[in-house]
């Protein structure tokens, strides 16, 4: 009988593992860091990085294959080459970096400049997990350097095993350019100081006397030798230098040491980073006592979701994008205080930074609604105090205002927020902050031809174009970049303000906010049935100017606040079926990019939550793979992520400030989710892969007869099930 059993039981294994079918009990364990850190061209890959912290990290930790910037992370899984291991803010591939440094373990002679300093990268002997890498490299004399790391939000942990008989170096690059940084080598301590006064996004914001990155490095070995350097001159036994290419090294003995280095960041000073590594790597920690505390803190918050049953190429798609939902908004402060880069002072309290907000408000946030409650409070906090400190909330922080991207959508995540039932922070003042930038024009709108990525001329651009837009109820094209895109959106946000409006009581707001609520008819063109800009006459311009990142097509649909009423502009729920149709048909639709990321969910509002339910699979698997280029677009601080994720439990945020999610179909036969206040949510679509629809849908055993479900409900937990009719 046992026998019996035993066999039994193997051949179960053994089917489960041909077909691919595994029960996940360890989502860790899923995660795979390199998803969508390759593609054919920048603008066609996730733009992710294999870098450790724990969730919401102030500081990542991460390999380096090229000297990172505007536009280009620092790791690239296609590329052949190490060239270090960095401390990093950069938050996504079109943003820059700024506090950063650079260590590389070396052996031999010292090599400082990038190109000199690669070695070979092997991926085989490459390991990546949230909360640990590893790597071996080749010295000159085949031997090799283990390095290996760990990351809590503020600091690290490095452990680097070099080989024997051979002169065992650690280089550190302080600073590159311009602003440059600084090193202070305290041989008698064992610690290195260095500072980072870089930032890449600097022409696009306000100068920040004050911003620097400060580490401190205490290492587990004496020095043998020491030295620093300015671009490529070496003053051996220098304890101090300053300035652009500049930086230091240590020798070790040369008998195969183990050299450990903990290692804080700070915002604030080295004082602070002390008292960073006092709280986050105790005196006494050993590095597997670390790893294991931040796998613990991983591992904690990816089981809130359970997945019954998938297949490994899903978990690991699935996990992965939870993963990615969890590196930003990333903490800012520490331990009670923050440097705050929008009027360049210390403070007392908390902060977030690396807002995405022109992707982020559509799935992101209210992803975290669902995931992270006891952060959104302190997230809504962070943004009131950036208006405080520096007269708007902006619309992405790196880390100050950045005149990045349009739109102030913010208002829509503080909206949506507030609407769901989320409100212990300063309601009136987060109200007061969102309202500006309804009704204030920034400095000298009328001036400037305001675009994405204005440089910085002493003033934010907030809603760059809102004088026409109020005057007219446009942003004229012929005064302002990216016109119809700015329409379109400064028409979503009113509509958010004026949720929030309605439920403070401020009914006049709430009347004048409405009606620009549907400002986007405006713009529109009933003879090519388009969205097009308009100049300050009101002629039509040309149907190809306006746009961002986009074209007509791309902005179609853009309409989340009255999808009821751009149906009807556009002919009635038939001829908008198929004008959807047409678009994902004939190639039209770009889910690389944000402006349609709601578009099939757009189906439910025409009574078709058929052909929502048809396409959702299509999407999910042409642009989301268990391969190193398997997202599409840039993730964008988590909003491809949370796309996905939604898409596979079969609801999303179609429109923010709503309160309600639009349906969709399961990727998944059971879902089991721990909501916040212990309450629980369970999935079942359990003739999910037998049929192409579930479009009979009850909750909590009651038929769900529209396809919507409020937000609260959810929240409230029970069983949402998807059935065949």
């Amino acid at each position: 009988m046992i026998k019996s059993i035993v066999k039994n039981s193997i051949g179960i294994l053994l089917f489960l593992w041909i077909t691919g079918i595994v029960y996940a009990q360890k989502p860790i364990d899923y995660v795979n860091m390199f998803i969508g850190s390759t593609g054919e061209h920048h603008t066609e890959y996730g733009g992710t990085t294999p870098a450790v912290s724990e969730p919401f990290g102030m500081t990542q930790w991460c390999a380096v294959t090229r000297i990172n910037g505007i536009s280009k992370t620092m790791y690239h899984y296609d590329d052949p080459h190490l060239l270090g291991f960095m401390a990093t803010h950069q938050p996504a591939v079109w943003m820059g970096d700024y506090g950063f440094f650079t260590l590389m373990p070396q052996c031999g002679v010292l090599k400082i400049k990038a190109e000199e300093r690669a070695v070979n990268l092997d991926k085989k002997s490459e390991t990546a997990t949230p909360y640990y890498y590893r790597i071996a490299t080749k010295t000159e004399k085949e031997q090799e350097i283990i390095t290996e790391f760990t990351a809590t939000s503020r600091c690290s942990f490095f452990r680097i095993l070099y080989p024997h008989q051979e002169k065992a170096l650690l280089l550190l690059e302080a600073g590159r350019e311009n602003a440059g940084g600084g090193i202070e080598i305290i041989p008698e301590k064992q610690e290195i100081r260095i500072y980072n006064k870089e930032r890449h996004d600097a022409h696009l914001g306000p100068e920040l006397k004050n911003l620097c990155g400060y580490y401190v490095l205490k290492f587990s070995k004496p020095f043998v030798s020491y030295g620093t350097w300015k671009e490529t001159t070496v003053q051996e036994g220098n304890k101090e230098d300053h300035g652009a290419k500049s930086g230091g090294y240590i020798e070790f003995g040369s008998d195969g040491e183990t050299v450990e280095i903990k290692i804080s960041s700070s915002f604030i000073g080295y004082e602070q980073a002390l008292e960073n590594l006092k709280q986050e790597i105790p005196e006494n920690s050993s590095f597997e006592k670390i790893k294991k505390k931040v796998k613990n803190t991983w591992e904690k918050e990816l089981n809130k979701i359970k997945i019954k049953e998938a297949s490994t190429d899903d978990l690991t798609t699935f996990y992965t994008a939870f993963f990615r939902t969890m590196q930003y908004p990333r903490e800012f402060s520490e331990y009670g205080k923050y440097y705050s880069p929008f009027d360049d002072q210390i403070h007392e309290g908390i902060s977030y930074s690396a807002f995405s907000l022109w992707d982020t408000f559509r799935a992101q946030h209210p992803w975290l609604l669902l995931t992270q409650p006891e952060r959104v409070a302190p997230m809504m906090t962070a943004l009131i105090q950036m208006y405080q400190e520096g007269g708007w909330i902006p619309k992405w922080p790196n880390p100050s205002y950045t005149n990045i991207m349009i739109g102030t959508h913010a208002d829509a995540v503080i909206a949506d927020a507030y609407i769901n039932g989320y409100r212990d922070y300063d309601v009136e003042e987060a109200y007061r902050a969102i309202r500006k930038n309804a009704f204030q024009p920034p400095l000298n709108d009328t001036m400037y031809r305001w675009g994405d990525r204005h440089l910085w001329n002493g003033g934010y651009e907030a809603r760059g174009g809102l004088t026409y837009y109020m005057k007219n109820g446009y942003v004229a094209s012929d005064k302002t970049d990216e016109s119809v895109a700015r329409t379109l959106e400064f028409a979503l946000d009113d509509y958010c303000i004026a949720q929030m409006a309605k439920e403070l009581g401020y009914d006049k707001d709430y009347e004048i906010l409405m009606k620009r609520a549907q400002n986007y008819r405006n713009l529109y063109n009933p003879q090519t049935g388009f969205f097009q800009a308009r100049k300050t006459n009101g002629a039509w311009d040309q149907s190809d100017v306006g746009f961002t990142e986009g074209a007509n097509w791309t902005y179609r649909f853009c309409v989340m606040q009255d999808a009821a009423g751009m149906i009807d502009l556009m002919g009635g729920k038939e001829k908008f079926t198929r004008l959807l149709d047409q678009n994902f048909e004939e190639g039209h639709y770009r889910h690389d990019n944000e402006p349609g990321h709601h578009y099939v969910y757009l189906y439910n509002h025409c009574g078709r939550l058929d052909k929502t339910q048809q396409r959702i699979p299509q999407i999910l698997a042409a642009h989301y793979k268990n391969k190193p280029d398997g997202l599409s677009g840039n993730d964008d601080c988590g909003q491809m992520s949370a796309w996905y994720l939604f898409s596979s439990l079969g609801f999303y945020p179609l429109t923010p400030a709503s309160g309600e999610y639009a349906l969709g179909i399961p990727n998944f036969k059971e879902i089991n989710f721990r909501l916040p206040q212990g309450k629980r949510l369970k999935i079942k679509a359990p003739e999910l892969g037998t049929t192409p629809l579930l479009t009979h849908i009850r909750f909590n055993g009651k038929d769900v007869n529209k396809p919507f479900i409020p937000v609260k409900e959810i929240l409230n937990g029970g069983t949402l099930e998807f059935l065949a009719k």
